[in-house]
Order: structure tokens, then C-alpha cells, then sequence
């Protein structure tokens, strides 16, 4: 558990380094620097964002006092003290931190050893009295376990705590590392000792979902288990518990909706343009999962709640489920190394063949950019891998995420898109050939050809995130592609009418409401026409609207579907029509409650029903995105492939082998 505070410190230090967060103590207490990924800099920005803004809306709204206090529990190497005191906001304000003995110490020499942390204190030469490892006029470290209430207490009189002023508490990713009994009587204690306080809680929520589980088993195996999840596994379990403990007032976000509503617009701009930045779906997932929490009690009401009062409307209640799904692996099909990945994208080649190609996994025991190309083929009634090639000998292919592949015919499909590196440029066009007998052998046999096409056309499809679909205008057969990402524009709306087969870009009149700008989202063929639906938006925020591009006489027209009740909005997520439905596959949303499953949209009445995956046969989280799928009208069957992520800094999790969802009782034909 101490291990942990180390290893915080360090990546603060590193967002801090790359311009997230303004703290120039961070490196002199983090000791060993390196630098962290974007995601991770990101988890910890919006983590020293939420406690910030707390602290310093604390200071703000008791600042004609005459004294107030603060105390830090499980503090660590944390340099809230000294950035506050930098910044002039501790003028009647004392500062008191806890920890476990060897850490307060491990601070207190750092902080002597260092002139530019000792003289913005001023050593007042107080410590080495019991538990005081340093003390400075308006700060005191103190090296004392949070589970010993009667002797912290004790300690806290002793250094100068007054019980009587305005105190806040802050506890950042400390008490679920206790078991429940004593992080709730530590709550129960701070709320009977202080008769004007507020309490700020940072921590983990909702262990239940694939990407929780993925959570959980990574504190287990750093033996921190996160002990307050079991019994608080939400943000109105958490609410409920300060509420039940003597605190009076008690908000509570989770961190996608704080970012959202409590971050200034221009500032949630700057730092989503810090870094080339790819991994939304773990980004919003994290958030979903940690949350910031504001009680108070005795304090004057315009003070209370520390979280300040919304003109952004709140998402909605839980989405309510129609019924289930039931999932299963199948057999045959696990432990094949090639189907462990995510970015991907998988198409039917030809009834019972799926050629899986590009994106991240696992090859040879190592994650890295996929080369191999993946054929299953069902033969006898079951789907079996027929062969992996580990090499494409052709460059021309470049380990490519994020892409889209096309079948024209049986031997003719078309890469459009995808990426290395979200810094650099996306990938061009090409031709993958197929023998005749491509469910035969195996993928040794698809030639990789570029496909060339004007070069300002060939310029504007560099991208990747994005959508082609096969549509057909007075008889002739075209691909529409839509919107994604580049490596200068984060999001997309354009799009583009290719002719086939030799993909001359072609004017077409579109007219009506021009769909916002998106990328992730879906688009399936449906009536000579394209339908678009969800996606991920201009402001990193997921969409939920459904768009036909309607065949007219002389062109198209953008239709918006009505959906009731509305869909709740996503990216990330698969489609697909069957029999004037849409089927939307997983994804991810801010609905922290549950996960995206199948959403049923009857294209008809608009009639928009959400069913959960029932996963009770599977040994493994599924984590549903940036995962393929691919329909099978006549089995009514989806088969899953791939999908998952890298999670945050908890690892990185692969859907391990496909999986099959029955639809039978939700595609039931009226």
C-alpha cells in the first residue's frame, strides 16, 4: 500500500512534465522520474483536477475566517501543501498530513534535503516529538497508521489541530486500501470529532464490469486490495454511506461526468491537444470507474455542496434492459494466439469464411501491431482458425489499426485507412486478392496490391476511426466512406463516393441535415442507402444519433431516425441490419450502471429496446470494444472477435478466443 503512494507521485510528476498539470514540487518529492504514457497522464490530470478544485473551492468560500484547516490522510508524497503555499492561498489555513510512520519520515528528510521545499515551510525545528517527522508554521507531517483512531486523534491534538475550525479532510485513494470497519469508522470519527467540516473522497467504483474486473485483479496482485468495493460498489453506495456516518450534505460525480461539467471548455481543448492521443475507450472507462465525492456538516449552507451546482443535465438513470442475451465461447476456437486482439477488423469473405486482419494483440507471447492475417471457416458445422500467417513478406500492409476492409467479390476486398502511430499519417488504400479457394487454404495465398487513386482523393482518405459501406446509386455500385480521425484532424465529417471497382471519386448531391462530425461510430447498407449511428464527437463526447443517407432521384438525403426511447449514446460499438432492424454490438458509454449489450432499433417505429449479454458461461471478462462481429442470418447468431484494450494502467486485457451471441429470442420475426 505505501508502494502505491510512490508510484502516483511519480506519474504526476510526468503529467506535470508534459504541461497537464502546473506543479513544479511534483519532481523534487517524486524522486525516480519516467515518463508515462498519454492515457496515464490524462487519469492523473483529471484526478489532480477533481482535488483541486475541491481544496481550493474549500479556501475560497471560508476564506473571510479567521482560521480553517486542512487534513490530508494518507498523503504520501503529495505536494498539495507546498503548491498552495506557492500560490499565496494559505494565509489562515494550517496544513496537517498523515501517514504510515516510515513514509512521513521518508518526506520529512526530503524535504530537509531540499532548500526549495525547507524554506517555503520554515523549519520551526519541532520534530522528532513522537509522531511529528516535520513541522513548519502552517505545516505538520505526521507518521501515524489511520486505523489507530484513538491515538491518531491523540497525535493530531498534540501537533496543534483544533477540532472547533472549519476543517476539510481529504482522503485520495487511502481508505479503500483499509478493511471496510475501520474506513467507516474513520469516516463515522471525522464526522463526530469536527462539528463544521467537509470530507473529499478520490477513489474506485464499480468492480463489477469487465473493465473492473480487470481493476480489481490488478490491486490483488499488488496485494492492495480495494477493500471498499464489494460493500459501496457505486457512486450512490458511497453517498449513501457518508450520509448513514453523521455527514449531512454528500455530492458525488464519477470522472467523466466531473470532466464534463466542471472542466471550462478551453481547458478540456488544451489538454485533449497536449499529446497524439488514441485510447478514448480506456480514457472514458477509467473515468467511469473512479469518482470524487464532497460531504459536509455544521457548515454554512452556501458552502455545501463543495461540487458546484450543474446547468449541464446529468445523464439519465440506469438504462433499462429488455432482456438477455446469452454468449458462449466457441468451442474449437480457443487458445488461437491471432484472434487476441483489439482495432482490428474482420469481414465475410464468402459464406462461412472471415478473414481477420490488422490491428493490436498478441503474437509469439508479445503484444505489438498485428502482421498475420486470420481466416476461420465453419466446414463441418463448427468455425476453426485455417491458418495464420505469421508474415505478410509485403510492406506495403504496415501493421495497421483502426482500418476497414471492403468485399467487393469473393476474391476482391478493399483496405481503406487505419494507422501506426496516432502521430503519424494514416495508411493508404489497398487490394487484398483471394484465391477461389480461399476456405481451403489459408491466407498465404492473398496477394497485397496497392490501389492508387487520384492523389488529392488518395490525400483525403487518409484516415482512420472511420466507416465504408457498400451502397448502390442508379444501379451502380459504390463504397461511402465516412468521417474517423487523421493525425491533424481529431475528428472527421466528411465523406466520400468511391465507383467500383476502379474507386474513381465520384460528386454525388447530398442534401438535408449534415450529421455532426464523428469517428467509431457504425454504418451498415440498408435500402441502397448507408445508416450511421453513434460515434464519438468534436468535443470527445459520445453521439446518439441515428442518420439514413437516403437514395433520391438525383442524389441522397441525410434523414435523422427518431429512436424512442432515445439511444443512449456510444462509440466504439459494431452493427449490423437484419430484417429492418439495426443491431447495435457493445461499445462504450457514460452509463456507468451497466455495459453496453445489443441494442435492437426497429428502423420502422424507431422502437429502440437495449438487451444485456448474459456472460454467465464465460470463465473471462468480455470487454466489448474495439472488437469485430460478424452476422449469421440463418444461425440468427453473432460471432464476436477480438476486442479489449489496454486498461489504464492496470494492463493491458484481450478478449481471449470469439465468441458467440444466439439472438434467436430477440430476432423473433413478427
Amino acid at each position: 500500500v505505501q508502494g502505491t503512494g510512490g508510484s502516483s507521485a511519480v506519474s504526476k510528476c510526468s503529467a506535470a512534465a508534459r504541461g497537464y498539470i502546473q506543479d513544479r514540487f511534483l519532481r523534487l518529492l517524486a524522486g525516480r522520474r519516467r515518463r508515462r504514457a498519454p492515457l496515464i497522464h490524462r487519469g492523473y490530470y483529471i484526478r489532480a483536477r477533481a482535488v483541486d478544485h475541491c481544496v481550493q473551492d474549500f479556501l475560497l468560500k471560508t476564506q473571510s475566517l479567521p482560521r480553517t484547516q486542512i487534513l490530508s490522510l494518507g498523503a504520501g508524497f503529495d505536494s498539495l501543501y507546498f503548491r498552495l503555499k506557492d500560490m499565496g492561498l494559505l494565509h489562515h489555513t494550517v496544513v496537517y498530513e498523515v501517514d504510515f510512520p516510515n513514509v512521513a519520515h521518508q518526506k520529512a528528510t526530503l524535504i530537509k534535503g531540499m532548500k526549495e521545499l525547507s524554506e517555503l515551510v520554515g523549519d520551526t525545528g519541532e520534530e522528532g516529538l513522537g509522531a511529528v517527522t516535520f513541522s513548519g508554521e502552517d505545516y505538520k507531517l505526521l507518521g501515524v497508521d489511520l486505523s489507530e483512531l484513538s491515538k491518531l486523534e491523540r497525535i493530531l491534538e498534540e501537533a496543534g489541530l483544533n477540532s472547533e475550525i472549519p476543517t476539510l479532510l481529504i482522503a485520495e485513494v487511502v481508505l479503500t486500501y483499509m478493511e471496510n470497519p475501520r474506513s467507516d469508522a474513520l469516516i463515522q470519527w471525522a464526522a463526530e470529532h469536527f462539528p463544521q467540516a467537509c470530507f473529499l473522497l478520490y477513489e474506485q467504483v464499480h468492480p463489477g464490469d469487465p473493465f473492473g474486473h480487470v481493476m480489481q485483479q490488478h490491486f490483488r496482485q499488488l496485494s492492495t486490495a480495494l477493500h471498499s468495493l464489494a460493500q459501496y460498489p457505486d457512486c450512490e453506495a458511497q453517498q449513501r454511506r457518508f450520509l448513514g456516518k453523521g455527514w449531512t450534505e454528500c455530492s458525488v460525480m464519477d470522472m467523466n461526468e466531473f470532466f464534463t461539467r466542471c472542466i471550462p471548455e478551453d481547458e478540456q481543448q488544451r489538454v485533449q491537444t497536449l499529446e497524439p492521443f488514441d485510447e478514448y475507450e480506456e480514457w472514458h472507462l477509467k473515468c467511469s470507474h473512479y469518482f470524487v465525492l464532497a460531504a459536509s456538516k455544521g457548515m454554512d449552507p452556501s458552502w455545501t455542496p463543495l461540487l458546484p451546482s450543474m446547468t449541464v443535465p446529468r445523464p439519465a438513470g440506469p438504462v433499462g434492459m429488455a432482456g438477455s442475451v446469452p454468449a458462449a465461447v466457441c468451442a474449437r476456437l480457443s487458445g488461437i494466439p491471432g484472434l487476441r486482439r483489439y482495432g482490428h477488423c474482420s469481414v465475410l469473405v464468402k459464406p462461412n469464411v472471415i478473414l481477420t486482419t490488422g490491428g493490436f494483440g498478441e503474437e509469439d507471447g508479445q503484444h505489438c501491431r498485428m502482421r498475420n492475417f486470420h481466416v476461420l471457416s465453419k466446414p463441418a458445422g463448427y468455425w476453426e482458425a485455417v491458418c495464420v500467417t505469421q508474415n505478410i513478406p509485403d510492406k506495403r500492409w504496415g501493421e495497421r489499426l483502426y482500418h476497414t476492409v471492403s468485399c467487393l467479390s469473393d476474391t476482391l476486398a478493399l483496405v481503406v485507412g487505419g494507422r501506426t502511430s496516432p502521430s503519424s499519417a494514416g495508411l493508404g488504400m489497398l487490394w487484398l486478392k483471394f484465391p477461389k479457394t480461399c476456405n481451403a487454404s489459408g491466407p498465404d495465398d492473398v496477394a497485397v496490391e496497392l490501389a492508387s487513386l487520384q492523389p488529392a482523393a488518395e490525400a483525403a482518405l487518409l484516415r482512420w476511426r472511420h466507416s465504408t459501406t457498400e451502397m448502390t446509386f442508379k444501379g451502380e455500385q459504390y463504397l461511402f466512406v465516412y468521417g474517423g480521425r487523421s493525425a491533424l484532424e481529431p475528428v472527421l465529417g466528411d465523406w466520400w463516393f468511391l465507383h467500383t471497382p476502379e474507386l474513381s471519386c465520384t460528386a454525388i448531391a447530398v442534401e438535408g441535415p449534415v450529421p455532426e462530425s464523428r469517428h467509431s461510430h457504425s454504418a451498415c447498407s440498408w435500402k441502397g442507402g448507408v445508416l450511421i449511428a453513434g460515434g464519438l464527437g468534436a468535443a470527445e463526447q459520445p453521439l446518439g444519433s441515428v442518420f439514413l443517407l437516403r437514395e433520391l432521384e438525383h442524389g441522397f438525403q441525410w434523414q435523422m431516425i427518431e429512436t424512442h426511447p432515445p439511444l443512449v449514446p456510444r462509440y466504439s460499438h459494431t452493427a449490423h441490419v437484419h430484417e429492418g432492424k439495426l443491431l447495435l454490438v457493445g461499445g462504450v458509454w457514460f452509463h456507468a450502471s451497466s455495459v453496453p449489450g445489443v441494442t435492437v432499433i426497429d428502423l420502422m417505429t424507431g422502437l429502440c429496446l437495449d438487451y444485456v449479454i448474459n456472460v454467465e458461461h464465460l470463465e473471462w471478462p468480455l470487454m466489448l470494444h474495439n472488437h469485430s462481429s460478424i452476422l449469421l442470418p440463418n444461425e440468427k447468431e453473432l460471432l464476436v472477435i477480438g476486442g479489449g484494450g489496454n486498461c489504464f494502467s492496470f494492463g493491458t486485457h484481450l478478449n481471449p478466443e470469439p465468441v458467440s451471441l444466439s439472438l434467436s429470442s430477440i430476432l423473433i420475426s413478427h
